[in-house]
Parts: C-alpha cells; structure tokens; sequence
C-alpha cells in the first residue's frame, strides 16, 4: 500500500484524539501530505477513529483524484489540501471538535494569549469566518485565518493545527484546547489579563525550540 507510515500515524493519532477527549466519534479529521508524490493520506468519512484500518485511509491526489482506496475521503478534504497547496512548511494537519476551543468559536472571537502556551500556535489563534462544513468555502476562510499560524479556530464548528508532523500538529490541538480552558474559566470569574506582543515575540522565539517533536 502506498504511505503506509501515514497510515498508521493517521490512525494512531486518531485514536488519540479520542482517547484524549479532543473529539468524539467520527468528529474530525487527519491528514499527511508527501510533497515527493505530492499524494495525500487523509481518514475516510464517517467511520469510527477505532475502526479505520490501514486499508481505510483513502490516498489522493491534491486534485481530488483518489489513487489507492474504496472507502470515501473525509468530507473536509478541501481544508487540508488548501494548507498543502499554499504553504510550504505544512505536511500534516489535524481537524478536531475539541471542548473549549469551540466554545470560544461559539463566539467568533479569537483566543487570545491568556496563556504563553499558545505560542505553539502563534501569538495568538484567530476564528475563521463561518461557513458550512465541507464546503470550499470554509477551506478558504481558515486558510486565511490561519495565515502565520499553526492553528485556527472555525467558527460554530472546531479547531484545525497544521504543521511539519502529525505529532506536532496534535500537540499544537491539546495545547490550544488548554490555553481555551484556561481563558474560558478565567472569564467565567473576571477578565483575564493578556500577554502583550512583546512578551509574545519572545516566546516565539523561545519556542523555535521549546518542546518540538521531530
């Protein structure tokens, strides 16, 4: 089978997120992109994370054009092969119905740095404009939104971290989900102070190093 270290990554970092309570169900979806091949592997829609097999994974081509699979791709295919069309520095990227990160979407607001933990996403993480799910549209706002950052937020729906790994890009997901925890609570008793931008280029540069999965 064609990327069969994809495959396995993809289900085991799905399986993650479940079990990691960063989604439920079929809620969400992982992808890895070889710019070689420039073959994408993304989960099949609609099936259970504990029950994709290697098999399963559906490889495609950017165009849409499925290569090797019978099972059809995740119905947002467009929003991960959007970030591989137009950004050289992504190679896998992860869609996720997390908690709090959605709360915050709930409220098309953008999270802002409550926490320096979020530099794993930038110095803060926008909301993407709405629009309907699997739809280019959504593709193209949270490109936008996610323009010099590894993570957006999309409004009424969830959270989607890309990067150079899967690794990465679900360590960016649990990160993000804490940072919109702590500003979620924070708010619920006050109004959480937040870190200015030159504290915030700091940690970018710290975090060039800090905590990186290769």
């Amino acid at each position: 089978m064609l990327m069969d270290k994809a495959r396995q990554e993809l289900i085991q970092y799905g399986r993650a997120l479940v079990d990691s309570r960063l989604t439920k169900g079929t809620g969400g979806n992982l992808s890895v992109y070889d710019p070689e091949t420039q073959l994408m592997a993304i989960t099949p829609t609609g099936i259970d994370f504990y029950e994709i097999k290697p098999e399963d994974i559906v490889i495609m081509k950017l165009d849409g054009t499925i290569v090797e699979g019978d099972k059809k791709p995740s119905s947002e295919w467009v929003m991960h092969k959007i970030q591989y069309e137009k950004r050289d520095d992504i190679t896998a990227v992860i869609h996720a119905h997390t908690t709090y990160a959605t709360v915050i979407a709930t409220l098309r607001e953008d999270l802002p740095p409550a926490h320096y933990m979020i530099a794993v996403a930038g110095p803060n993480v926008r909301c993407a404009e709405y629009a309907t799910y699997g739809s280019p549209e959504l593709a193209e706002n949270a490109f936008e939104a996610m323009i010099d950052r590894n993570a957006v937020l999309l409004a009424n729906h969830g959270i989607l971290a890309g990067t150079h790994s899967l690794a990465n890009a679900f360590n960016i997901i649990e990160e993000v989900e804490y940072c919109a925890q702590i500003y979620y609570m924070a708010r619920a008793i006050g109004e959480p102070v937040v870190l200015d931008d030159a504290e915030m280029a700091k940690m970018a540069i710290k975090f060039e190093s800090y905590g990186q999965k290769k």
